[in-house]
């Protein structure tokens, strides 16, 4: 018996809203005025994920330019083919470009395609996010390049320590645009990582259990969480770095007291968690794609899975280590050393477990197993050199050297992008319904793996005999320009290989042999749909009763039994993973505030700036909003609408009346001529209350045409959940306010 291809919620469409099958199949439908905008309007998971797929490859096309025009500056000493200005714009967009524009997104397209076909779902959970993620992040895509159109490309690297990326040293408005852009980027990624969480616990068909998830899903449900919690400390700093530029501030400037290491902190608190963002979904491809051409189940499901786990929770913990430089003494150089050394651990069980699964397999050498095979064989260098930072002499010595380069490119060149070539041509039939000349995939694998190996492997010696990175030229020593220019060659081959993936490409979509459904003889969901898949994915879904369905459907005496999916509510679950998205981003603006508390300021304090006493009024009209808002949830669960109809409304006034009372302090603080300029109290005051005072007005807004909506007629069910979501955001909005409200102001009175 054949298990629905959908189990139909009863949450409305909407932003945060999981539709209901109808509902689907009417948002699928072409908009009516033109087919031209069926690509621009869509909420189709399968079409958004080649939205991402194309884009990305755009800019991997501009990010490999740039890699040519590196390569070509270096390629001997003393070189003037880039001025140093022109070097420094040219690098910091081409890193920030593969690292937010390619590598991630790539991934992200990636998921969204297959995920809901591997877990036998007709789209994603929320479909209308699904779409504002992809545009908010194509936008801050378009709004970084903007920055060479308007005059000055963003120049401190793509990591822009402060404080060369302060006005002081960067004084053109490059760095606002890379700040603006990666807000934007940030943004539609924390959105599609909402997505895929609600998608893959509310959305797995019946018998699709935790414990059977394909390990893509699993990696994909990890990294999710990854995004949630390290995404936001970006904003964070983001926020920071551009009420220094912006409004004079000084939160990395030693010149105000602030601090420029402090940055570095907030940065890598994202930066190293950012590295398993870019190469956990990468381990799910190669845990897809090496059984099903080695003809054998995964070796160690349960290993593999937990180690995902382990390796999300531990990557929180160690980004000092990009850090000791620094010199943060040395409990807490032995402390991180420990940490990023215990983190190899988990990464070195999948290395095996993907061996094991390999030997004594029927392996079939495939352009996608060839891929797979060099992914296992480049990320085991990439990572045993990254083992190598965790001492902390080792890391003194070589830190500010091209043996981090080779380290960071064999990592996520060799080893995320040989990855998703796998998955490339393993998915690429189930995408288009073609199959991919094998003869023109193993002609651009060995031009990739033969060209990667001569751009990076040497740079490790290079890196070992002292050439700095992040300098445009550098002197003729001994073996230094033979070893560039073999560099800058390999970069040349890696181009060509490229040219012939785009040739294989659009050959096999006019010409390539139609794939059928499986052409794999594969085992997991998305091969039990036709290639390309529907606009609903499933007719029917195959009974799920272990981890390879489409095994057990031919093998029916080895299969288990179908067990019940327990599901929670998609908007509640969505909404809770935003508000702990929020809430980091929240905690890092605290942090900041508390850093910063006891530092040695000049001029206005919270002590002789603030009125408490007044801020108290507001603060009581706040929380008694969250009461309000509690009893028109309770009046609408009652179908008491005209009181709910005068609750929703005191909820609006109370929380407009704390607005105003805001206002009127920022006017009382401005007109005494306190700005964030003016010292680190003022700056991370108006900078946490600001952002508290942004986040009450999009829920004033919201609660707004909720009222609107309510005064026009009855709650509909949609409108229901709509209330319940921003309910939700309300009360974490009067629950971030007490604690600011007690850090700040009740300390006034301590």
């Amino acid at each position: 018996m054949s298990v629905p291809p959908f189990a139909a919620h009863n949450a409305p469409s909407g932003l945060f809203a999981s539709p209901t099958e109808p509902e689907l199949v009417e948002a699928h439908k072409p908009p009516k005025r033109s087919a031209r905008f069926e690509w621009v309007s869509t909420v189709d998971h399968k079409r958004i994920g080649i939205l991402y797929l194309l884009a990305t490859l755009v800019f991997f096309c501009i990010g490999g330019l740039e890699a040519i025009l590196i390569r070509i500056q270096l390629a001997w000493p003393g070189n003037t083919f880039l001025t140093p200005g022109l070097y420094n714009q040219i690098f910091t967009m081409h890193g920030t470009t593969m690292v937010f524009l390619v590598v991630v997104p790539l991934l992200l397209g990636l998921a969204n395609y297959m995920t809901p076909l591997m877990i036998g779902a007709s789209d994603m959970a929320l479909p209308r996010l699904n779409a504002f993620s992809f545009w908010t992040f194509l936008f801050g895509g378009v709004l970084l390049h903007f920055s060479f159109i308007a005059g000055h490309a963003p120049d401190a690297g793509w990591f822009s320590y402060t404080p060369l990326s302060g006005t002081a040293f960067s004084t053109r408005n490059g760095l606002d645009y890379w700040a603006l852009a990666l807000l934007g980027i940030g943004v539609g990624t924390i959105g599609t990582g909402i997505n895929l969480i609600g998608t893959i616990f509310n959305l797995r068909t019946d018998g699709l259990t935790i414990s059977r998830l394909p390990l893509f899903v699993w990696m994909v449900l990890v990294n999710s969480f990854l995004i949630i919690f390290a995404l936001p400390a970006l904003n964070a700093s983001l926020v920071m770095l551009l009420v220094d530029r912006l409004l004079n501030a000084h939160f990395f400037t030693e010149i105000g007291g602030g601090s420029p290491v402090l940055w570095q902190h907030y940065f890598w608190a994202f930066g190293h968690p950012e590295v398993y963002i870019m190469v956990l979904p990468a381990f799910g491809i190669i845990s897809e794609v090496v059984p099903v051409f080695s003809r054998k189940p995964i070796f160690g499901y349960s290993f593999v899975a937990a180690s995902t786990v382990a390796i999300g929770l531990l990557s929180l913990g160690v980004w000092a280590h990009h850090m000791f430089a620094v010199g943060l003494g040395h409990a807490w150089e032995y402390a991180f050393g420990a940490s990023s050394l215990l983190i190899a651990v988990p990464t070195g069980v999948k290395v095996f477990n993907w061996i094991a699964t390999m030997w004594g397999g029927a392996i079939r050498l495939t352009t996608s197993m060839l891929f797979a095979i060099a992914f296992l064989f480049t990320f085991t260098i990439g990572g045993l050199s990254g083992v190598t930072f965790a001492a902390v002499p080792i890391d003194w010595q070589v830190t500010d050297t091209y043996y981090v380069v080779a380290h960071m490119h064999y990592v996520l060149f060799g080893g995320t992008l040989f990855a998703v070539m796998a998955g490339l041509y393993y998915w690429f039939p189930k995408m288009s319904g073609r199959m991919l000349f094998e003869g023109m995939g193993r002609l651009h694998f060995w031009l990739m793996f033969i060209g990667f190996h001569m751009a990076f492997f040497i740079q490790h010696i290079l890196g070992l005999d002292g050439m700095p990175r992040r300098v445009y030229t550098y002197p003729a020593f001994p073996g230094w320009t033979a070893m560039n220019m073999l560099s800058t060659a390999g970069v040349f081959v890696i181009g060509i290989s490229i040219l012939v993936l785009l040739a294989n490409i659009l050959s096999s979509l006019r010409s390539g042999q139609p794939s059928g459904p499986n052409p794999w003889n594969a085992w997991t969901l998305e091969w039990a749909t036709s290639s390309p898949p529907p606009e609903h994915n499933f007719e029917t879904v195959p009974p799920v009763r272990g981890r390879r369905p489409l095994w057990d459907l031919a093998h029916a005496e080895s299969a288990g039994t179908a067990r019940p999916v327990q599901r929670t509510s998609t908007i509640k679950l969505s909404m809770a993973v935003f508000v702990a998205s929020e809430a980091v981003f929240f905690a890092f603006l605290i942090a900041a505030y508390l850093y910063y508390y006891g530092a040695t300021v000049s001029g206005p304090t919270a002590r002789n700036s603030l009125d408490p006493q007044r801020t108290l009024i507001f603060t009581i009209c706040l929380l008694a909003s969250s009461g309000t808002m509690w009893l028109a949830e309770r009046r609408l669960a009652h179908a008491r609408h005209r009181s709910f109809r005068l609750w929703l409304a005191a909820t609006v006034l109370l929380g407009a009346i704390f607005l105003i009372g805001q206002g009127a302090e920022y006017a009382k603080l401005i007109a005494n001529r306190i700005t964030p300029a003016r010292n680190l109290f003022a700056a991370t005051f108006f900078t946490l209350t600001g952002f508290h005072g942004f986040h009450v007005l999009c829920g004033l807004i919201s609660l707004t045409v909720l009222l609107g909506l309510a005064l026009r007629r009855r709650f509909t069910e949609k409108e229901d959940s709509g209330l319940k979501a921003v309910s939700i955001y309300w009360h974490f909005v009067d629950a971030v306010w007490i604690v600011i409200f007690s850090l700040i102001y009740l300390k006034v009175w301590a």
